[in-house]
């Protein structure tokens, strides 16, 4: 058990939890060794400190697979349980998806409400979510993700709509919801994202006679900086996780006046949840359709290689052939940023390198047998 200094940020009141503190729990072993299982904690506990909790402590287990029926071992569970205790933590997070049992017989051990990885990527999603399709998309993924486990004394941060995801309150009793009208509300729910969808194909037919190119990448990458950049909008970018949900679409500045509208999506991150992916079918269906993606890695991340694979796995399993993939290498002015020989290295900060960006994307596109009209000429982009 390795225990954090504390930041000094105040808990939030509650009767269970007590506290926002938080402690992580991951195992490793059979594929994963204890250096990647502690980048993945590392990840973890930025997924905690975004949803609003301070991590105070974590644990390792090596073991050949998590414990079927309370993921760690009897021991480290008891460590877990103690610590918690002594660090009066509210919420102890497993960095894996727990199985319903699992859940509950954790709460049975644990003086803490039991969370795993994709409840704390739920809750970001709907602190997220502002335009219909997402928030949608969101609440279709959270039922889907609470309907097995509704057994619990509490539904946990995924319950929770707006507000830190550590906020106690206004999260609803697992006990006071039916499961029929769950599925009901489920079925509702697929419906209206059935007649978005149509809405959208709408929009897509418009833009036939133009190229697309999407921007891909792991979450906090900058795509949204860059998609500002190229097309010389105004949208609101952060250095944080999942800052963008909502696909967004604007003509691209700087390639003569070609006909070509870039589109921001939704980052990837490992370990998303199934019922996250499935509900945001229609937003990745941006990514499916693209004439072009553009895959932004985060150059300055010590991890960039191995959020460049999380990425094209996702890519691959979407079905999006290589080459229709062009690679850059973004926030080349950080320190300790590195771009493999060969590929293309940006800043969508300082503008640096984008030139050569825009023209190896009207290269691909070309190459690709894509027809990129010239209409009239936009702005010329700062």
């Amino acid at each position: 058990m390795t225990e954090k200094e504390p930041d000094g940020r105040s808990a939030a009141p509650a009767a269970r939890p007590k506290t926002n503190k938080a402690i992580i729990v991951g195992v490793y072993g059979k594929g994963l060794g204890r250096a990647e299982a502690e980048d993945h904690l590392d990840e973890l506990e930025r997924l905690v400190d975004t949803a609003g909790g301070v991590v105070v402590a974590r644990a390792l287990q090596e073991r050949s697979s998590p414990d079927p029926a309370t993921y760690v071992g009897k021991g480290k569970l008891k460590e877990i349980a103690e610590a918690a205790e002594a660090m009066e933590a509210g919420w102890v997070v497993f960095d894996d998806d727990l199985s319903p049992s699992q859940n509950r017989n954790l709460e049975k051990e644990l003086p803490a409400q039991v969370l795993d990885r994709p409840n704390v990527i739920l809750s970001i999603f709907a602190s997220r979510a502002r335009s219909r399709e997402a928030m949608t998309q969101v609440e279709l993924a959270r039922l889907q993700y609470l309907l097995p486990r509704l057994t619990g004394a509490t539904t946990g941060m995924a319950q929770q709509r707006g507000g830190g995801a550590f906020r106690a309150g206004g999260g609803e009793k697992k006990l006071e919801l039916d499961k029929r009208k769950i599925r009901r509300r489920i079925a509702t729910l697929k419906e209206d994202l059935e007649k978005i969808e149509t809405s959208r194909n709408v929009r897509r037919r418009h833009l036939r006679n133009v190229a697309t190119v999407s921007l891909v990448g792991y979450t906090n990458a900058g795509k949204t900086t860059l998609f500002n950049r190229l097309t010389s909008s105004k949208e609101f970018a952060e250095d944080r996780l999942f800052a963008t949900l909502d696909a967004r679409h604007a003509r691209l500045h700087g390639v003569g006046g070609r006909a070509i509208v870039v589109s921001d999506t939704v980052g990837f991150l490992r370990k998303l949840p199934h019922t996250l992916v499935a509900s945001f079918r229609s937003t990745l269906k941006e990514v499916e359709e693209a004439d072009l993606l553009v895959h932004v890695v985060d150059a300055s991340s010590p991890h960039a290689e191995d959020q460049r694979r999380v990425a094209e796995e996702v890519l691959t399993d979407l079905g999006v052939p290589a080459d229709r993939i062009l690679l850059a290498y973004n926030k080349t002015d950080r320190p300790g940023a590195v771009t493999p020989p060969g590929q293309i290295a940006i800043s969508a900060v300082t503008g640096e390198g984008l030139p050569d960006l825009r023209q190896s994307i009207v290269a691909r596109l070309l190459a690709l047998g894509v027809a990129v009209p010239i209409l009239g000429a936009p702005p010329t982009p700062a």
